[in-house]
């Protein structure tokens, strides 16, 4: 059994694409009981964000594994793999730890060092863990996964510039509009993206009212900032009484319309808008962004400037997106990321051993019992001091001749390639082999030699 992480995100594909990616809860637990459902796939965790859909599974083999995930993919964006491949990464074993690792750190996020994606990474795991598909292999790698977060923001210097998506958004605003101190702001959605946002927006004194299809929900957000509620039926006048709109529901659909803003516009007597929409796919129709005095920020305009600032740093230019990280705070992130894989890798390979290690004790156990066996029907008038004495010795020998190479088993087990030296042992006594381990990671494309016309959502296995 292997870990593979099969996934989609801002680094590969464009925002219009992970859109149609979203996952409510209910989406991530049908995905989640699909994956382990297939023949290849024994656990599965999936991380949905609005910026990844990312697969972490067991697999007892890997190209199998690869094609099962990208299946389930493929159906939850309504497209196929072959369509999906360029934007398609996957990462195996060690690459997969360290995958896991460094987003669970915030270095792979728009904003690099971001803390969200930790508690979003928690919630997956709580959700895999309800829902049991998560067992013996993943559940020491996601809380590994956590805990190496926690210490990456502990530890080195990557919090001190680092920041979250609503942040940099309103940084954006504040950008267009001014400071929001003191100005009225209409929140749409209250989950946990709402709340986050409510609660960063009271941090800097904007006065916050929380509109949500629950009206239980609208109030709980609202009394939690000490702001006031908006009914949904009303969102014009709403929109009109803020300064800023920031929007983030669940919803499958677009929430707020060109005409809905419009109309908003036309009672504001020229007073700009800022539009901030996290929600992914959007809430806002991409149209709000032409009317006059309205400036929108949605996640397509930080994906383009995460990828202009990562050219400009490429060339030797200074970034300019907000929450970029000081080199040298990075280098200690990975550092410590590198640390843990190796960590881990160590104790799954010596758990990977223990198998072998066992059979070879009770494969000699059993030749032990046998021959004692045959001996007492070959000399039954053996007396029972030296049957015992006999059957004391047998015992040592065999387990003296067997401590040495269980021991640098599991020894060997910590270095690298020393799961070979399970196999090899297993091979010599006999006691099964069940390998299928390709090398490294990458696109799904190059990673998968198989006919495209066979993934196919619903075509053959």
């Amino acid at each position: 059994m292997s870990l593979l992480a099969v996934g989609i995100s801002h680094q590969t594909a464009p925002v219009s694409l992970l859109e149609q990616f979203a996952m409510g809860t209910d989406d991530t637990v049908k995905a989640l009981h699909e994956l382990v459902g297939t023949d290849h796939v024994s656990e599965a965790m999936v991380l949905a964000t609005c910026n990844r859909v990312e697969v972490f599974a067991e697999v007892d083999r890997f190209h199998g594994g690869v094609t099962e995930v990208s299946r389930v993919l493929a159906r939850q964006a309504g497209a196929t793999v072959e369509e999906l491949s360029p934007y398609v990464t996957v990462h195996y074993e060690d690459q997969a730890v360290a995958h896991l690792f460094t987003v669970a750190a915030g270095l792979d996020s728009m904003v690099v060092g971001e803390t969200q994606v930790l508690g979003q990474l928690r919630n997956a795991y709580a959700l895999a863990r309800e829902q049991g598909t998560v067992g013996r292999a993943l559940h020491p790698v996601a809380q590994h996964a956590l805990r190496v977060g926690k210490r990456v923001h502990s530890e080195t210097g990557i919090d001190k510039a680092g920041a979250s998506l609503v942040s940099v958004s309103l940084d954006h605003a504040e950008e267009r509009i001014g400071p929001l101190a003191g100005r009225p702001v209409l929140v749409v959605g209250a989950g946990s993206m709402g709340a986050l946002a409510a609660a960063t927006l009271s941090r800097r004194g904007a006065q916050v009212t929380v509109a949500s299809r629950t009206a239980e929900s609208a109030a709980r957000l609202a009394a939690a900032v000490d702001g006031s509620t908006a009914d949904l039926d009303d969102l014009p006048a709403a929109i009109a009484a803020a300064d800023l709109l920031l929007t983030c529901t669940g919803a499958t659909g677009l929430v707020i319309g060109t005409e809905a803003v419009a109309s908003a516009m036309r009672g504001r007597a020229g007073r700009p808008l800022a539009v901030v929409d996290l929600a992914l796919p959007r809430d806002v129709d991409p149209a709000v962004a032409g009317l006059p005095g309205v400036h929108v920020v949605d996640l397509a305009l930080l994906q383009g400037e995460r990828t202009a600032l990562l050219h400009d740093e490429a060339g030797g230019q200074p970034g300019s997106l907000a929450g970029a990280v000081a080199a040298d705070d990075v280098a200690a992130a990975h550092a410590l990321i590198e640390a843990e894989t190796a960590l881990l890798r160590a104790e799954r390979q010596a758990a990977a051993v223990a198998p072998t290690v066992s059979a070879l004790r009770s494969q000699a156990a059993e030749v032990v019992d046998a021959e004692l066996l045959r001996l007492s029907t070959r000399l039954p008038d053996l007396d029972a001091r030296a049957r015992s004495e006999i059957t004391r010795t047998v015992r040592r020998v065999v387990d003296k001749l067997l401590h040495e190479p269980t021991v640098r088993v599991k020894e060997l087990a910590s270095t690298p390639g020393g799961v070979d030296y399970a196999d090899a042992l297993r091979e010599l006594f006999g006691l099964g082999i069940d390998t299928d381990v390709p090398a490294g990671g990458g696109r799904l494309a190059e990673a998968v030699s198989v006919d495209p016309d066979d993934l196919r959502p619903g075509g053959a296995a």
